[in-house]
Order: structure tokens, then sequence, then C-alpha cells
């Protein structure tokens, strides 16, 4: 196999943009040879804008058994991604899925076992920013552990300001029974992604979740985070729709450097010794360990969605890495599940939490969600 025929599942905003990529010859060993929507006007769109090049269905099931793909890639809204993954995996096709990875973490955890079963087959995860050079560079100077243990994390970001609009646009769209959450579950699974990749996973969480603070939606658009870690070190992660100007800055305070990535660049005060070993040494009472800033360089590559596909062919045909496994999925949305709960039942959670629990509570959500998303009517698209 010199290329691996690609099928999307959902061809709504990001699907869409998938689907051209791949047609115009940008990920040159994926060749896309079908598409499915639920959606008439989505499957017209297929129709004028690749011809009879590709095939064009009107479900998921039509195209998993069409035997014209080898592999898929999943972006439909968020309930659906555990369902259709694990059915393409049955079917054995190698699967690529959207974020989030779902919605709750125990449709996920089933969906990762599913995975486990067929692991002769490629599952990946449409984690894209961890292609930035930017966020490279920083996993590459946390984990590396040159600068020490991590002591504090503060992540503040809310530049991804929505107007009321963007909300009516669709029935599905910030509601707990279309969409299953709000920034968290929207703007913020890169953001969250990154932050375990980095910072590791927390083991408490405490946040407060705001719905409909800035905006007429019942889910949450305005969050503060407070993290534990099992070192000792602490978190904030703050995100909102709602400000503007908004602000994007990630700081990671260590041992031995403080690191600020804020205007796609990173800073890192470099100290001459570990703050720990000074704090006892030193016998002036006002003094601080010395160092400097310096501006840390990157490669400069930053490929996004093609480079995650880019990868994932490779892994089809030559077993190469991906950019991010399929299981790596559930870290992120522990994170925003764990919140989300935390907000709920207005209390810390430890992580792990109690799925059931979870699920229960988002279900009570879902049964008086205010507009109710028929899936039969509505578009395969993602945010």
């Amino acid at each position: 196999m010199e290329r691996v025929r690609l099928g999307i599942i959902g061809i709504g905003n990001m699907g869409s943009a998938h689907s051209k990529s791949i047609y115009e010859g940008n990920v040159p060993e994926l060749v896309l040879t079908a598409v499915a929507d639920l959606k008439e006007s989505r499957r017209s769109w297929a129709r004028e804008t690749f011809g009879d090049s590709v095939a064009v269905f009107s479900n998921a099931e039509e195209l998993l058994g069409s035997g014209m793909t080898d592999a898929v890639l999943v972006a439909t809204p968020h309930y659906e991604h555990p369902r259709l993954v694990k059915e393409a995996l049955r079917r054995g096709l190698h699967v690529m899925s959207e974020k989030p990875a779902g919605v709750y973490t125990k449709a996920v955890r089933d969906m990762n076992e599913e995975a486990a079963k067929h692991s002769d087959l490629v599952f990946a995860m449409m984690f894209n920013q961890r292609t930035n050079c930017i966020y490279r560079k920083m996993h590459e100077l946390v984990v590396g552990g040159t600068y020490g243990q991590i002591k504090r994390v503060n992540w503040i970001i809310t530049d991804w300001y929505r107007p009321q609009i963007y909300y009516d646009s669709g029935d599905w769209r910030a509601t707990w029974d279309g969409e299953g959450g709000g920034v968290l579950l929207n703007q913020c699974p890169h953001q969250l992604d990154l932050l375990q990749w980095i910072c590791g996973m927390p083991s408490r969480v405490q946040a407060f979740c705001h719905e409909g603070k800035w905006h007429q939606i019942e889910v949450e658009d305005d969050v503060t985070a407070y993290l534990e870690y099992p070192n000792g070190a602490t978190g904030v992660f703050i995100t909102s729709t709602g400000d503007a100007p908004g602000t994007n800055r990630f700081e990671v305070d260590l041992e031995m450097a403080k690191i600020v990535c804020e205007n796609d660049r990173i800073s890192v005060f470099e100290l001459e010794e570990n703050d720990r070993d000074f704090c006892v040494r030193t016998t002036e009472g006002f003094s601080q360990p010395k160092g400097q800033w310096i501006d840390v360089e990157t490669d400069g590559k930053n490929e996004q969605h093609t480079g995650v596909l880019k990868a994932f062919a490779a892994a089809v045909l030559r077993g190469e890495p991906l950019v991010a496994r399929g299981e790596e999925g559930i870290r992120g949305l522990t994170l925003s599940n764990a919140m989300h709960l935390s907000g709920w039942l207005k209390k810390p959670v430890d992580l792990p939490f109690d799925e059931e629990l979870f699920l229960e509570e988002l279900n009570k959500r879902r049964a008086t969600s205010d507009r109710k998303t028929n899936l039969k009517e509505t578009t395969f698209e993602i945010s």
C-alpha cells in the first residue's frame, strides 16, 4: 500500500477542512476516497467539491461498510466520537478522532478498551497543537528535567471571545444534550491536553464553572480551576469566551527556572542554583537566587492538522510514531470532567473521580437541556 485510503465521517466545519486539504494533496500519503454526513446540504457540497472522485454516503455505517477505505477520520458531534471509533476498529479500519475524545470518560474508557483489542490497528487523536514548536519546546524543557520539579502552573487562556450569534448558529451548540459542555469541551480540549502533556496530571481539582455568565447559554462560559499535583505543586487554569481582549499566558515555575509562554514566544528565567538549595543555604533574609532571562529558540515548525495527518499516514504505512495516540485523549477529558464535577458538587474532586457519578450529574442536565439536539437532523460538525 503506497497511500492510505481515507474516509471522513462528518463534513461540517473541521471535516470539510480536512477533506479539502487531503483532496488538494497536502498530505501526500493519504487519498480521500469517501465522506459521510447526515445532512443533505453537506453531501451536496461534497459532490460539488469533489465530483465523482470521492464517494458520498448518507451515514457513517454505509461508509464503514463500503470497503472503500483503509482508515477513517471521525469529525462528528462530541457524543458520537467513542461509538464511531469503536465501530471503525471492529471493522478493521485505522482511526483518527477529532477532539475531544468524547464527552464523558466512561465512554472514552470503553473506547480505549476496544482499541486495545485491536492493537494491530492505528488509533490516533487530532491534537494538532502538539505540533506547535512553542509547545513542543515547553514539553522538552519541563519533561526533560533540566530545571527540576514543577512548583506552580498558571494558564490564563481567554483569547477566544465568542458573540451570542456564534452560539445561536446551531441547536446543538452550548447545550448539555447537544455538545456536552461549553468552553471546557469546545474551546479547551487542546489546552487541557497540552497542560497534562507538559505538566502531568493533577491529583485534585477544585473548579468554579459559571454557566451562561456572559451569554444566553446553559453551559459554562467562564471557568477558574485550582489544581493540586502529587508532588505538592499547585496550578490555576482560567478560561472564558467572554473576555475582550483575551489573554493566552502559560507559566510554569520549576526549582531552577520560570518558563513563560506568551505571544508565540518562550522566555525562561534560569536560576544559577536550585531555589530549594538556596532557600536553606542563604543567611540573608531578603535575598533571592540569582539568574537571568533568556529567549528560547525553537525549530519554527508548526504543521498543525497537516502534521498530525502526515504522522497518521506514516504510522499506518510504516509504523512510525503518532503525534498523539488515541488512548491519550482520555487525559484532557479527565481534567474537564473533573472541573465540571467539582463545579456541580461545589467541592474539590480527587482524581480518579467517580465516573458513574459524573455521568449521573451530566444526564440530569441533559434531561432538562433547553435545546435538545436531534442528531438525525444535525450536520456532523465540530468546532
